[in-house]
């Protein structure tokens, strides 16, 4: 992978990190998605979290997962302390079955571009 789409991807990587500490400590974050909706939207940003990391930064999957896991356990314990907002694991499960669906998809595009060259 050119140097340059890694670069970008780390960039899509950390701003991903820097909107769940930063945006969403933000008093609009609370409640912003309601149930079923919010865990559709922990999934979906944590498969996007993973995909990066795989396809785009070129970390194995395990790692991707691991590292998706890890943001998500800290986003987790990070909304403890924020006034109205609450942790949960089933918030957590959300962002695991997102990550490994991230990976799964950058896996398969992964061999469908090989398979084309």
């Amino acid at each position: 992978m050119p140097k340059f789409l890694r670069l970008l991807a780390t960039l899509a990587a950390l701003a991903i990190v820097l909107g769940l500490f930063i945006g969403g400590a933000q008093p609009y974050a609370v409640g912003l998605f309601t149930p079923p909706w919010d865990k559709v939207a922990h999934a979906t940003v944590f498969a996007g979290f993973a995909f990066i990391l795989h396809a785009g930064i070129g970390w194995r999957w395990g790692w991707a997962v691991l590292a998706a896991l890890a943001l998500g356990s800290a986003d987790e314990l990070h909304q403890i302390f924020l006034p109205g907002r609450q942790a949960g694991f089933d918030d957590l499960a959300a962002d695991l079955i997102g990550a490994a669906l991230g990976v799964l998809l950058a896996s398969i595009l992964k061999q469908q571009i090989r398979a084309r060259l």
